[in-house]
């Protein structure tokens, strides 16, 4: 049944889309049906649902999304390494396009005939989910209160004053969180001055460094297909393991992120992430690849990854460049089996053990005791050919060592050595 005159709002419980049902009916006169995903930040789905219907929405819908999230976000983001500007693991970003597919769905399903969610107008999150949404439900309409209300966070807590809405957010306490079994990001506030250290109640999952113990804990995960599947030498589902990595991780103060990021809308934005579970496993799973892939296969794999991780940053998930890039991702992970043990110790996670059937890794060809079997006669003719090219363009070109075209640059041979 068609309901043109009602929106499916994407609902946290938070300030912003608290706000969103009521301003939503008084500038649409639409009604509003709330959607909550359950990616792992939310503690109790019913009373999120309750605090909804209460502030206003017709209906209140809540989604258990985390299994989906693993399945095909998390998992498949870790086998392909994908880290934004090879430190933020993409906890948000990854959460979008699953958000945005439930968006859509559920639009769908009840008729509506417009979907709206929390996002700025100069943030990344906008372009995620609305990306997503002309993709997947290109005839429903698009709100996003924020980009249009022009009310600053002030504004929004006394929006919510005035109108009786509960909200965990006040003028003392401004940060703006969102969390998900794969991390969490802080923004607003004094975190906004990159030159401001952190305060600690700004961490949740983290301990600060002082309060880490001082005994290091090691782990052992082990990976299958590039996918974690035991911790510790027991076999756990990855709601499970996820899940204690971040509390052993964040126990050790591991997964904290300070980062000056470089946003789709062109401004840069200090961001603060904590993310134990992600950081141990891309450490944990870039070793064992080292152990497992080809130097060539390597190197272009690192090439993919940060494709890949922009193109999930930049909301652009549902692609075929996407598609053919997550092809070639599952193919590189056929060989990525073994174990690797790490060391936790005052935020640090350091990989400290390695080991796989399928490693390319030969102690006969690497060691340098008895058991050596690589041909040492070979290399003299191997650096021959190897460097032949340098050689020649040396005798005949031996201007190149010396001079440069650039004016002011330093010629890569250094002036001769004079000694006594």
């Amino acid at each position: 049944m068609e309901n043109k005159n009602c929106v499916v709002l994407a609902y946290s419980g938070g300030l912003d889309t608290s706000v969103a049902i009521k301003w939503i009916q008084e500038k649409y006169n639409m009604e509003v049906i709330t959607l909550t995903a359950n990616l792992g930040g939310v503690d109790d789905l019913d009373a999120i649902k309750e605090k909804a219907l209460k502030t206003g929405a017709k209906k209140a819908i809540a989604i258990d999304a985390r299994q989906t999230f693993i399945d095909y976000f998390i998992l498949p983001a870790l086998q392909a390494g994908a880290l934004y500007e090879q430190v933020y693991p993409m906890a948000t970003a990854l959460g979008r396009p699953l958000i945005g597919k439930l968006l859509a769905d559920v639009a769908i399903k009840e008729g509506a005939g417009a979907v709206a969610h929390g996002s700025t107008g100069k943030g990344n999150d906008q372009v995620r989910f609305d990306v997503s949404m002309q993709v997947l439900a290109p005839n429903v309409k698009l709100i996003a209160p924020l980009r249009e209300w022009n009310m600053t966070r002030n504004d929004a807590i006394d929006y919510a004053k005035k109108h009786d809405i509960p909200v965990p957010v006040t003028v003392n306490n401004p940060y703006s969180i969102d969390e998900n079994l794969w991390g969490r990001s802080i923004e607003c506030g004094v975190l906004e001055d990159p030159w401001v250290e952190p305060p600690e109640d700004a961490f949740k999952w983290t301990r600060s460094i002082d309060e880490t113990p001082d005994q290091a804990e090691y782990l052992e995960i082990e990976f299958k297909n590039g996918i974690p599947v035991a911790l510790n030498g027991k076999k756990e589902e990855s709601i499970a393991l996820i899940g204690q990595l971040n509390l052993i991780g964040g126990t050790n103060g591991v997964g904290r992120i300070d980062h000056i990021e470089n946003r789709l809308v062109g401004i840069k934005s200090r961001e603060i992430y904590e993310s134990p579970a992600a950081i141990v496993l891309h450490h944990a799973h870039k070793a064992l690849e080292s152990m497992t892939l080809s130097k060539e296969s390597i190197r272009f794999k690192e090439i993919v990854s940060n494709y890949y991780s922009d193109i999930v940053y930049n909301g652009l998930w549902y692609t075929s460049f996407h598609s053919d890039l997550a092809a070639y991702v599952a193919s590189s992970q056929r060989v990525v089996n073994g174990t690797i043990r790490v060391k936790l110790f005052k935020g640090n996670c350091i990989v400290v053990g390695r080991k796989s059937d399928q490693a390319l890794y030969s102690h006969a060809l690497s060691t340098y005791d008895s058991a050596d079997t690589f041909d040492h006669n070979a290399s003299t003719g191997f650096i021959q050919i190897h460097g032949l090219s340098s050689k020649t363009q040396a005798k005949l070109q031996p201007e190149t060592l010396s001079q440069s075209i650039v004016s002011g640059a330093n010629p890569i041979t250094p002036p001769e050595t004079v000694y006594e």
